[in-house]
């Protein structure tokens, strides 16, 4: 294992390197001093060479040359640290909250796992329900976007999470999950069904016209890299896949520009499976802070609740349970003398007391920016070396797009907290980093797919230590592949972008498979 002096040392040497000399994103990598470029798969920046169970915590070398890892530090315990109701500088839990920790959704800092039930305080579980109108893909609005299923007494969760059932299907593809050398592999899905009675609030939707799916929580290191890739390289990209006839989501490309971006800005969406965010300063990590467990800030002063919110609020305001003990939970609260008014204007005020301190705030986006990617490992093994050019071949690199160049990494923030290229925060320029994914949504047309059909493109980086670091190896966006085996045989329906790569790996020998494995496994 390389040493993090060793690679600081190399960072401040050839960051000029990187600067000067920008290759073609998806030529061979060159070597730097006698090692494979790809096994900086964060850049000279942005890569760990740490391989143990924790490869997914270490600060970048950005961090540790800012000066930055003690805020890195304290940014993490936010992370790691259970919320509370009221014991700074970890309070502010509720009223109502997705989890009271983000590292029970993200184990070992990666991947939710796949679960055979739905309980917000299973570890692991990092499942967010999808509940939709499958008239119009709309998310239903009597439910927050990511549905609440634990509350603060005396609030109800807007969902009984005990009324929640997961069921994992067999599934059996065309090809009767048979390779043509005999060797079988298994596929499962899941089906949720969630009943009318479990709902707290009156639904928006008839319950009738309702669809419920999965997603799972990504993997976090290394966002602040793509982060830093320029809006024109994203845009450039889109244009030579439409170029090239790939079918692009309408609602995100219009075949020669933008058909929308993120909220006011001119910036593309680059984050989520459903590329629901732009820059990562108003991305996954900066808003989960806030409405997973409900945790107020001084750009945040108000609540989480339903996607409608006076629904929630309207229905809590009105129920006698909460009526009378509201006073007791919240006893500072401004009082009018009827708990109806005071209950629900708490719910809907957009002025609350501030939980989460401005500095802890910007600790918590320099550890969410400074996570390093770990370094690829094995390349020189000639099995691996195999399945990289395998991987090529067959396709995969279309939509797994090998590597990206940073910019200057002059990010902005939609909620104006960081001015734009803020100094106390990490920044990666020039990185030419290997992140494996094109940043675009396609098409796999699975059972029982992801709402609306699109799904981003998942990095492939570093997800061969998932094992070590996070105790499982489940893939895709509701962890219905077990293995990398299953993963790409998920991508094979006839409708599939995927699917003549799909067919192409059908056609491998068992030990030319085996390779692409482990070469997915090594980066």
């Amino acid at each position: 294992m390389k040493k993090a002096s060793i690679l600081l040392a190399l960072a401040v040497s050839l960051t000029g390197f990187f600067q000067a000399c920008q290759p073609n994103e998806n030529e061979n990598p060159t070597p730097i001093d006698g090692v494979d470029e790809e096994t900086y798969a964060g850049g000279l920046l942005g890569t760990t060479f740490n391989q143990s169970a924790s490869a997914y915590e270490d600060p970048t070398p950005a961090v540790e040359m800012a000066g930055m890892v003690n805020a890195f530090k304290y940014g993490e315990f936010f992370f790691e640290h259970t919320i509370t109701q009221n014991n700074p500088p970890f309070n502010g839990l509720g009223p109502l909250y997705v989890r009271s920790s983000c590292e029970s959704c993200h184990p070992g800092y990666g991947h939710g796992r796949r679960m055979e039930r739905y309980r917000a305080d299973d570890w692991g579980n990092g499942y967010l329900l999808v509940v939709y109108n499958t008239t119009n893909d709309a998310y239903e609005t009597s439910v927050a976007g990511m549905p609440q299923t634990k509350a603060v007494q005396p609030f109800k969760p807007s969902i009984d999470e005990e009324k929640v059932n997961i069921a994992w299907l067999d599934y059996t593809d065309e090809w009767n999950n048979t390779f043509p050398d005999g060797e079988t592999y298994s596929l499962i899905y899941p089906e949720v069904t969630i009943p009318e009675d479990a709902f707290y609030a009156p639904l928006a939707t008839p319950y009738s016209q309702l669809g419920f799916r999965l997603e799972s929580t990504i993997g976090i290191y290394g966002t602040g890299l793509l982060d830093a890739i320029p809006d024109d390289s994203l845009k450039a990209q889109y244009q030579r896949e439409y170029d090239a006839g790939a079918q692009l989501n309408p609602a995100i490309w219009a075949g020669s520009d933008w058909a929308s971006t993120y909220g006011n800005t001119n910036h593309p969406k680059r984050f989520t499976y459903a590329l629901s965010r732009g820059p990562l300063q108003d991305a996954a990590g900066a808003n989960a802070i806030w409405n997973i467990p409900n945790v107020t800030r001084s750009d945040r002063r108000s609540h989480y609740l339903s996607l409608n919110k006076s629904i929630y609020a309207t229905t809590a305001s009105k129920d006698p349970e909460v009526q009378a003990a509201f006073y007791d939970y919240f006893p500072d609260w401004n009082k009018t003398g009827d708990p109806e008014t005071d209950i629900y204007n708490y719910l809907m005020c957009d002025t609350l007391p501030i939980e989460m301190s401005d500095q802890d705030y910007v600790n918590f986006m320099v550890w969410h920016r400074g996570l390093a990617v770990p370094a690829a490992r094995n390349l020189s093994d000639e099995t691996v070396q195999r399945g990289r050019k395998l991987f090529r071949e067959l396709g995969c690199a279309t939509c797994h797009r090998p590597s990206w160049t940073t910019g200057d990494d002059n990010f902005t923030d939609p909620n104006g907290f960081f001015a734009d290229g803020d100094a106390r925060l990490p920044r990666y320029p020039h990185q030419k980093i290997w992140p494996y994914t094109d940043m675009v949504q396609h098409r796999l047309f699975m059972k029982n797919d992801i709402r609306t059909g699109w799904c981003r493109t998942t990095p492939l980086w570093g997800r061969g230590l998932a094992p070590i670091c996070s105790g499982h190896d489940d893939r895709l966006h509701d962890c219905r592949a077990r293995n990398v085996i299953e993963a790409i045989m998920w991508h094979g329906s006839a409708q599939s972008d995927a699917r003549r790569s799909v067919e192409n790996f059908r056609q491998l020998s068992k030990a030319d498979r085996d390779a692409v494995v482990k070469f997915i496994n090594a980066i």
